[in-house]
């Protein structure tokens, strides 16, 4: 699959998530009173509840004290009573009731409909509070008359204008100061977290959009920040995979039009010439284009793998110095007549370091190989300790390197000017892939002058992942 139909799946997949039409101030306002009354509802069930388990549990004490204090009372009412004759009854409570600020009344105790219980303790002699705690009742000794002492509260008097009772009016306007501070609150927190919301929402319209450079701002909200952050994340990714593939598809196409230029080219002159051997020089031309195609789609494959996800990392613990000997001689048939050179005398004894068996030998076999493509004579690779990080150096003796191209070496088809060119053969990845290896490892690769007079190649990576055994 080609890096442009790679796009074009993309785009399209994205295409297919279509953004929610914008709803303005009216989505603000919908969430600010969905919130405000979830929140508001929540907290009214919460104080009503907790309002009628505190009056229930403290009513039979409300009683206990009203009645303690009103028998005092209601008994100077009775003995005052008993004094006259029950014919004048009637006119002792009236003269009575003119002087108490609470409503007196004698009624029959047949007129009266109590709960059982009532009943039973008021025939009984005892004092009876209505369900409200504002009337009390009395039985006059073994009379079948009933004292009705109240309502003691004066709005209930209903000689009085009626009026909203005292107690409602302050729950009330106590109910509508706590409503409008919650509002404040519930407002201030709901704006930014919209303001969020509708940012995120923006960035992942324009992403949607193909919009790639697009980042969401700094949150507002800390519960958005995550977010935020993992969304900016993934456009930058995407971004970059799309850099990616543009690249390798820009590059690959142009790398693949001289191999193929040339096994065209041998076609034809194949099919002209009646001598065998020069249709055998022929067909071995074009195998060796076909090889150089095979490594072309081998190497971007590879450095596609690497520059989309970082391979997850499985670190083995291996001897260092018998590990880069066996990577070298593995290399040796290649570098035929030039000296190919291990030199671990710089290592503690028996270092041992923990590295990624897959990908970690790709590294250094590609600098290796790198290094046989330019080198005269000899080639050298030495290791070390230097500090907290382990350093394998690989150096040649050839043309080296200039300083102000030595940082685009490690840049995917990147050639250099003068001799490291076509003629060497290799496509510029190489070395970008072993810029990923190590950057997998936690580490890096760098380039300067070598000892040799060539150029000399480092790999460098932290010794947190490595053990030493003495």
């Amino acid at each position: 699959m080609t890096g442009n139909s790679r796009n074009s799946r993309l785009l399209a997949i994205l295409g297919r998530y279509k953004p929610i039409p914008w709803r303005g101030r009216y989505s603000l306002s919908r969430l600010f009173f969905n919130f405000y009354l979830l929140v508001m509802g929540s907290f009214v069930a919460i104080a009503f509840f907790a309002d009628f388990v505190i009056s229930t549990a403290v009513k039979g004490i409300t009683d206990d004290y009203t009645a303690r204090f009103m028998r005092g009372t209601i008994v100077l009412i009775e003995d005052e009573l008993f004094r006259k004759p029950r014919s004048e009854w009637p006119k002792t409570i009236k003269a009575l009731d003119d002087k108490f600020a609470y409503k007196l009344n004698i009624v029959a105790r047949w007129t009266m409909k109590l709960r059982p219980r009532q009943a039973e303790k008021l025939d009984a002699g005892e004092l009876v509070i209505d369900a409200d705690g504002d009337v009390l009742y009395h039985r006059l000794k073994q009379t079948p008359e009933i004292l009705v002492v109240g309502p003691l509260s004066p709005d209930a008097n209903p000689d009085r204008p009626r009026a909203l009772p005292l107690e409602l009016r302050i729950r009330l306007l106590t109910w509508s100061l706590i409503g409008l501070c919650l509002a404040i609150a519930v407002w201030f927190w709901v704006r930014p977290v919209w303001r969020d919301l509708e940012a995120l929402r923006q960035t992942a319209r324009a992403l949607g959009e193909g919009h790639f450079d697009a980042r969401a701002p700094e949150a507002r909200s800390r519960a958005f920040e995550l977010l935020t952050e993992t969304l900016n994340g993934m456009a930058e990714r995407i971004q970059r995979l799309i850099a990616t593939q543009k690249e390798l598809s820009s590059a690959i196409s142009h790398e693949l039009r001289t191999p193929i230029a040339r096994m065209r080219f041998a076609l034809e002159m194949c099919s002209e010439s009646d001598s065998i051997e020069d249709r055998s020089r022929l067909w071995q031309m074009m195998g060796v284009d076909l090889d150089e195609l095979d490594n072309l789609i081998d190497s971007s494959l590879t450095y596609a793998r690497f520059e989309r996800e970082q391979p997850e990392l499985h670190l083995t613990p291996v001897e260092l110095a018998p590990w880069l000997e066996d990577a070298v001689d593995s290399m040796r048939i290649l570098g035929r007549s030039l000296e190919l050179s291990v030199d671990s005398s710089a290592l503690p004894s028996a270092q041992r370091v923990e590295l990624d068996l897959k990908s970690m030998p790709y590294a250094v076999t590609n600098l290796l190989r790198n290094a046989i493509k330019y080198a005269r004579k000899r080639i050298s690779v030495s290791a070390e300790v230097a500090g907290d990080r382990i350093r394998i150096h690989v150096d040649d003796d050839g043309i080296g390197i200039p300083p102000e191209e030595r940082q685009r070496v490690f840049t995917a088809f990147t050639r250099l000017d003068r001799s490291r060119d076509r003629a060497t053969g290799g496509y510029g990845l190489g070395l970008a892939i072993v810029r990923l290896v190590l950057e997998q490892h936690g580490g890096n690769v760098s380039v300067d002058e070598s000892p040799l007079g060539g150029a000399r190649f480092t790999l460098s990576w932290p010794l947190l992942q490595s053990v030493t055994q003495t």
